[in-house]
């Protein structure tokens, strides 16, 4: 009877801490995408804009706008509806924080 009960237990631990594990890496992992014209650390030295330390309602907005095709067509139109919500969340929270 103690069996089940320690099994769920892990079991639920372990479904805890996945979604946090998660989203500590896909900022990391997603923006693999974005570092060939952005620049490292999306810290552009070229003619790309830098993103780095841009606001993450900022880059939402900007992300989400493309993702729906708003403003001049680009190349980031057909990269944004590449990612879910969550992931553009990711993206934006990461490039923040830099």
């Amino acid at each position: 009877l103690e069996v089940p009960f320690v099994v769920l237990g892990l079991a639920a631990l372990g479904l805890s801490s996945g979604p946090v594990q998660a989203d500590m890496v896909s900022g990391a992992v997603l923006t693999n995408t974005c570092f060939s014209c952005h620049g490292a650390d999306g810290k552009s030295a070229g003619h790309m804009p830098a993103i780095a330390g841009k606001s993450e309602k900022f880059i939402t907005q900007k992300l989400m706008a493309f993702k729906k095709d708003k403003g001049n067509p680009t190349i980031m139109n057909r990269i944004a509806k590449g990612f879910s919500d969550a992931e553009i969340a990711a993206i934006a929270k990461y490039y923040a924080k830099k």
